[in-house]
């Protein structure tokens, strides 16, 4: 188990690089739909990073069940089977979540681009929280160290 404050730390770089890899989905689909670069180059792009993304929220569920913040968890594992299920209904013969084949046949551009900024939308909450359960956790006790007779002891 780690410190409450280390565990959030690591789940805020856990979120932080999630969104940063997020908004690098939107402007690979965003360049896709303006017809900046072809859909191989693209979907090749976005499934190279789909596993690392699932890995990466696994992990901090894992962290979170270890170190026993229950509702956190309970907040994450929604995405957690949602994500697995993605990966999941896949067809074996598909090149992975975004297959360059359907994606302008089937107008799945317009329904990943809503999905991409739906999981901007989590996610950018979920850093928020965890950035509020740190500081939380940063500031629990006393900051100011209060001996008996209100005597305010400054030394650190």
């Amino acid at each position: 188990m780690l410190p409450e404050p280390a565990t959030f730390a690591i789940s805020l770089a856990i979120y932080g690089a999630i969104l940063l890899l997020l908004i690098y989905y939107v402007l690979n689909l965003a360049d896709l739909e303006c017809d900046y670069i072809n859909a191989q180059e693209c979907c090749a792009r976005l499934n190279f990073w789909v596993i690392p993304k699932f890995g990466s929220h696994l992990i901090l569920c894992g962290l979170l069940l270890v170190d026993g913040h229950w509702l956190l968890l309970l907040i994450n594992i929604p995405m957690v089977f949602w994500l697995g299920y993605e990966l999941h209904k896949q067809p074996r013969d598909s090149l992975g979540i975004y297959d360059p084949v359907d994606i302008h046949s089937r107008g799945l551009l317009k329904v990943h681009l809503r999905n991409t900024m739906i999981y901007l939308g989590y996610y950018f909450i979920m850093f928020f929280i965890a950035l509020y359960y740190m500081m939380a956790a940063l500031l629990k006790g006393d900051p100011i160290k209060r001996h008996e007779g209100d005597e305010i002891v400054t030394d650190f």
